[in-house]
């Protein structure tokens, strides 16, 4: 497990960060019209409404870019690796930048189906994306 630097956190965040712990994606939402707010910020831009609570997604994207880092920039990841935005399955406009894991960066595809996975980071929980697995595969 790479040693990741650890995010900035507040009132707003630390849900997003710390979901992981019971396996959920947590998303702020808000609550009179539903729109996913990400990164959150405790107000809704769609309405402008400051009722936003995160809420548990499915945890299932779509990569919709990525990029196969060759330079060791942190000692602790091995390289090569994928930087991505994974957009998630319930709103095509949240995108979370993450890295994909659990497959060859050659194989990483735009459209690629992931689900999210977790690495523990002292008190904070990574949201990490691997490709989905079907029945079979």
């Amino acid at each position: 497990m790479a040693e990741r630097p650890l995010p900035a956190t507040d009132r707003d965040t630390i849900a997003f960060w710390t979901g992981g712990e019971r396996g959920e994606l947590l998303i702020e939402r808000c609550r009179p019209c539903g729109y996913y707010i990400h990164p959150p910020t405790g107000f809704c831009p769609r309405c402008e409404s400051r009722d936003t609570a995160p809420e548990p997604v499915s945890g299932r994207g779509t990569v919709t870019t990525f990029t196969v880092n060759h330079k060791q920039w942190m000692p602790d990841l091995p390289v090569p690796y994928v930087l991505a935005l994974v957009t998630i399955a319930e709103q095509d406009d949240v995108r979370l930048a993450t890295n994909i894991v659990d497959c060859a960066p050659e194989h990483v595809a735009i459209g690629m189906e992931v689900q999210v996975r977790f690495e523990r980071n002292q008190d904070l929980w990574v949201p990490l994306f691997a490709p989905v697995k079907e029945a079979g595969e």
